[in-house]
């Protein structure tokens, strides 16, 4: 365990992963095709992954080497970057752009603007920026750009204002504004309001199309309408206008295996299966391994996991939907060979991989593979992030071991990233054993001033800490665990959507 405590401060910038592209601003640079891979600008940028690298001055450097740099160049540098979640890049290469090489912004590079500085700055910058954007490039793009953003953090009633806004504009013309809102409604529960906005919608003669159907589809399933779903579904079938392609299907099944359902949920996977083909075949085999998985088909899930191998490479998201399948599954020894065979052949080191391992090892109790697991890591180069030290200080939690719980969470917090956040179940317990172990208060002062220094607020874990019972903060950390890694599965689904339609 000492080992594990004598780390550098972990690099989560190592995590690749698809990032969600928004559905306004993903498409507006869908005739500027990715720098070519020999591309020497396109390598230098690609390898700068650490958030403190500048990218303005790569560029610079690219530029006082007498080389020269289009703006389609530039347009695809944001877009690979945003691909690949490296927002805060992206940001830069775009304000170089305009900035420094005085390239006249079009609506379409504003809209992709706020949606960087949504994720990078949050809302009040975005505002900030949009409000100094001229009315003559304030069309639907930018107007449906901050839409997106008010529906990404969340914001209901800056959200319906700007879309009345829009409204009264005249934007409304299409499904896409309308999906944005019925998303949000879907993700707050507003459900009578989703079904109003879907009438408006039928009587102002816009058409749903195969996106508003799945909004649709999850909301029946969520609410537990199995009737109302089947209906959808019916209509769909004689819809012209649509078609029932793997993404319907899943999307069902999703909401079928939920139910206990599980013929009906396995009738679905398989209707799908059929439809798919292209560049949807990765995410969709993944899908439908994770789905299988589900419905306790082991076999099915292997049978996945070699359609994603025939494919060629096999990415990082493969692997994590196959082990976390597997994990779950109680399928150790195909989990651990899986891992093993990832750690072979990965190029680049995916930190969800190894939390996933993590945390399947503490729920069962099973803490010393946990820190072989982890080791194996540390001794071959990789840095786990905050994430992996929560997961082993929760199971350290949830074993009695106290001492070496706070420790980790120690190195969480050191390690964290915008946007973390501690298992506050743990945190709580780890307050509690700290008051209890020093009568003069300065382990439990220290660890405090930890998390404000790292910008956390103590105050809600304070109460957490007096709120909750022993028996509680004994619990239910591993349940908050558990829930979290099942987001592992819901990212997989969540970006279904957006990565076929980008």
């Amino acid at each position: 365990m000492d080992k594990l405590f004598r780390l550098r401060r972990p690099n989560s910038w190592c995590r690749l992963r698809v990032s969600r592209v928004s559905t306004f601003c993903g498409r507006f640079y869908s005739s500027t095709s990715l720098p070519d891979q020999a591309d020497t600008i396109y390598r230098r940028i690609s390898k700068a992954g650490h958030p403190t690298n500048s990218m303005a001055a790569i560029l610079d450097q690219w530029l006082e080497q007498g080389r020269d740099l289009k703006q389609s160049d530039l347009q695809g540098l944001v877009k690979m970057l945003r691909r690949y979640n490296r927002s805060g890049h992206a940001l830069q290469v775009s304000e170089w752009m305009s900035d420094q090489r005085n390239h006249q912004v079009s609506p379409g590079d504003i809209a992709i603007r706020l949606d960087m500085i949504s994720r990078v700055h949050g809302l009040e910058q975005v505002e900030k920026y949009f409000n100094g954007i001229p009315d003559d490039l304030r069309g639907l793009e930018v107007y449906g750009a901050l839409l997106n953003c008010y529906a990404s953090h969340k914001y209901l009633e800056k959200a319906e204002a700007l879309m009345l806004k829009m409204r009264e504009f005249g934007f409304l013309k299409t499904s896409l504004s309308y999906n944005v809102m019925l998303k949000l409604y879907f993700q707050l529960r507003k459900i009578e309001k989703l079904e109003m906005l879907l009438q408006e919608m039928e009587q102002n003669g816009i058409k749903h199309d195969k996106f508003t159907c799945s909004i649709q589809l999850n909301a029946y399933g969520a609410t537990a309408d199995i009737e109302g779903m089947e209906k959808l579904l019916s209509k769909m079938a004689v819809n012209p206008d649509l078609t029932l392609d793997w993404h319907v299907y899943v999307t069902a099944a999703k909401w079928y295996l939920k139910a206990g359902l599980i013929d009906k949920g396995l009738t679905m996977v398989r209707k799908s299966e059929p439809t798919i083909s292209g560049k949807s075949k990765r995410i969709a085999y993944e899908t439908l391994l994770t789905l299988y998985a589900n419905a306790g088909e082991i076999d099915e899930v292997y049978r996945m996991w070699n359609l994603l191998k025939n494919l060629g490479k096999v990415y990082n998201s493969s692997y994590l939907c196959m082990i976390s399948s597997l994990m779950r599954l109680d399928e150790i020894n195909g989990a651990e060979r899986i891992f093993k065979e990832w750690e072979s052949e990965q190029q680049f080191f995916d930190a969800r991989v190894l939390n996933v391992m993590v945390s399947a090892y503490c729920r069962k109790g099973h803490l010393e593979k946990a820190e072989a697991y982890f080791n194996g890591i540390i001794e071959s180069g990789k840095d786990p992030d905050a994430t992996t030290w929560d997961r082993l200080a929760t199971g350290y939690h949830a074993n009695g071991q106290m001492a070496k719980s706070v420790e980790a969470m120690k190195k969480a917090i050191l390690a964290d990233r915008p946007g973390w956040r501690p298992n506050t179940m743990t945190l709580a317990a780890i307050l509690e054993y700290l008051k209890q172990q020093d009568d003069v208060g300065a382990a439990e002062e220290e660890f405090l001033k930890l998390l404000q220094e790292r910008g956390h607020s103590s105050g809600i874990y304070d109460k957490l800490g007096s709120n909750f019972n022993k028996e509680t903060l004994h619990f239910e950390p591993m349940d908050q665990m558990v829930r979290e890694d099942t987001l592992v599965d819901g990212e997989m689904h969540g970006i279904i959507k957006n990565e076929s339609s980008s």
